[in-house]
């Protein structure tokens, strides 16, 4: 039995180990792989394990021994799904590994647009207060959450854990989530979220029909002191769009850490704006976050060949 690991680094860049898996089978690693290289890679796997190569029906066609595509993330879009049922090829994710790593790192993109710390320590880095008539002095307003409306598109697992953070913070919660209920927060439509919120976070997955649908349409509900922050998907945004309002002052900023194309391509209009904060991908890559994914996956592969798959996604 082969396993071929298409593109490994992202998940152990060397603080955890591929030994489990070498006990079940013959394990041919890549730190990457390109769309030219992953099919011949792939030719003899009984098992892929992917983070975002691409798995598309002409590499599943050149694998004839292959019976389980293992994604190491939650979103499986980078997977032909459809063509792996089709050859009665499991797929199977990680669906609940970084609820808490994704839910911290969108609370501290909250905070740095509302305090700016990063701004103010590289202020005093670079000798300003020492310089400061005053015993103290700020670079940009701050400002308090506390009774402030944070909205959440998207109430699963992710979206729930934020506003339970938010909550405690003393922010007013609303959601938008059709056909999902809580205890604890209002279930609002999206337009009245985007003109209602002080503070927008998107949680949801990316789906054919919520490409790119933070637009211009629901960016001009929105105050001109509301905040929007993304940790889902770059495509869900109109990027063009955003950088529009942003420059236009439309909104007071904005947090993201992900974009339509990862790495991004040269002249990506939100790169270089100043209220616009943007981390690279990384709300996921906790040690811990990374631990509970590559346990899961091996988990999935372990259960596959037990004869009782979990986390299947093309069933």
């Amino acid at each position: 039995m082969q396993i071929v690991i298409t593109d490994g680094y992202t998940l152990n860049p060397g603080d955890l180990s591929w030994d489990a898996f070498k006990n079940i089978g013959q394990v041919k690693y890549y730190d990457r792989s390109t769309a030219g290289e992953v099919t011949e890679r792939c030719r003899e796997a009984t098992i892929i394990i992917t983070n975002k190569t691409p798995i598309t029906i002409e590499t599943m066609q050149a694998a004839s021994n292959l019976k389980l595509i293992a994604v190491t993330a939650t979103g499986y879009n980078i997977v032909d799904v459809a063509a792996a049922k089709q050859k009665g090829i499991l797929v199977c994710n990680v669906p609940e590994y970084g609820t808490d790593s994704v839910a911290q790192h969108t609370i501290s993109l909250l905070l740095e647009l509302t305090n700016h710390t990063g701004k103010h320590a590289q202020s005093v880095q670079e000798g300003e207060w020492e310089k400061s008539i005053d015993w103290c002095y700020t670079k940009t307003p701050i400002m308090e959450l506390s009774s402030k409306a944070m909205g959440i598109v998207g109430f699963g697992r992710i979206g729930q854990k934020v506003a339970i953070i938010a909550k405690s913070l003393g922010m007013k919660i609303i959601f938008y989530n059709p056909n999902k209920q809580s205890d604890f927060a209002m279930s609002v439509s999206l337009e009245e979220l985007f003109s209602q919120s002080d503070v927008i976070s998107l949680h949801c997955p990316l789906k054919p029909g919520n490409l790119e649908f933070v637009n211009k349409d629901l960016l001009s509900l929105i105050k001109p002191t509301t905040f929007l922050i993304n940790t889902s998907r770059g495509q869900l945004i109109n990027e063009q769009d955003l950088a529009d309002a942003l420059q236009q002052e439309k909104l007071a900023g904005a947090a993201l850490d992900v974009l339509s194309a990862e790495p991004p391509v040269n002249g990506n209009p939100l790169i270089g704006l100043p209220n616009c904060i943007i981390t690279p991908h990384i709300a996921w890559k906790s040690f811990e976050a990374r631990q509970r994914l590559m346990q899961t996956t091996l988990d999935n592969v372990k259960a596959v060949l037990a004869g009782h798959p979990q986390n299947v996604v093309n069933v």
